[in-house]
């Protein structure tokens, strides 16, 4: 085999190389694609964030903790979104407001 003949292996091996590497680039593009879609079409089918959250207490039967603004972080997993009146209610019935969103202000009951 001549030196010139196993250069042209190498560079007809290398062009091999490139093309699984270019076929695997493009499978990865095309999976990062399809997961951006599924994220875009996971935003869009989330339900709108509710206005006020009452956050249930532990166990049947048991006094609801707390009413909060939607927005608010300090919402924990036991949560019923409610009305603006279902909220009042609540707070005039004894139910504590959360100490970070301040729902009874935004209420004007504070």
């Amino acid at each position: 085999m001549s030196e010139q003949s196993s250069r042209l292996e190498m560079l007809r091996f290398l062009l091999r190389v490139q093309e699984q590497q270019l076929h695997a680039t493009r499978r990865w593009i095309a999976d990062e694609e399809r997961r951006e879609a599924e994220r875009h079409q996971g935003e869009q089918a989330r339900p709108p964030q509710p206005d006020w959250v009452l956050e249930l207490g532990i166990g049947v039967g048991a006094k609801p903790a707390e009413v909060h603004a939607g927005h608010c972080y300090a919402i924990g997993d036991r949560r019923r979104p409610i009305t603006r009146d279902q909220a009042i209610t609540a707070l005039t019935d004894g139910v504590e407001a959360c100490p970070h969103c301040r729902p009874d202000t935004d209420l004007g009951l504070l």
